[in-house]
């Protein structure tokens, strides 16, 4: 598992999420495609909240209080509960690159991290502190994804009358 590499791909993708939401309006920031799916503003506050509640967390706990249960999340009731969709985007895409930075400078002061450590998550299967890291980066992959359909879905819907087919199938 090589931490620095990971590490450097979180800090690429913090960026390439950063980029991805610049300049975007406050009605395209919480547009949602449908009543199920996430705007672009809860996109970003799940991140942010990630960041710091869920994937860090759970990493120092595994690789630094064996036998030790991090405390539980709720990210999808966290959408809700936390008023993802109420809030600014800008101070909303600091608040999770300003994580992240804390993140990769924690992420850069682990000494000969055990990343077979692991605890047993409450869902019954065991989680081991690389399986952690991976998923981190796999996360920010996913959600990344997710922000560039929802631009597309976005433009599709403000383009109509207008379609958008003639660019390929999606």
């Amino acid at each position: 598992m090589d931490q620095h590499a990971i590490a450097r791909q979180l800090a690429q993708t913090g960026e390439t999420i950063r980029s991805i939401v610049t300049d975007i309006g406050d009605e395209q920031a919480c547009w949602q495609p449908s009543p199920s799916d996430w705007s672009i503003l809860e996109v970003i506050n799940h991140l942010y909240d990630e960041e710091r509640e869920d994937f860090r967390q759970r990493l120092d706990y595994v690789l630094h209080r064996p036998g030790e249960e991090p405390p539980p999340i709720d990210p999808q009731g966290w959408v809700t509960a936390r008023g993802y969709n109420q809030r600014n985007l800008a101070q909303s895409v600091q608040n999770f690159l300003h994580e992240r930075e804390q993140s990769l400078a924690w992420l850069a002061g682990l000494s000969a991290p055990q990343w077979e450590n692991a605890y047993v998550h409450p869902s019954g299967f065991t989680l081991r502190a690389g399986d952690l890291l991976a998923a981190w980066q796999a996360h920010d992959l996913l959600h990344l994804r997710q922000l560039i359909e929802l631009r597309y879905t976005w433009f599709s819907h403000a383009s109509a009358p207008y379609e958008v087919t003639y660019a390929g199938d999606w």
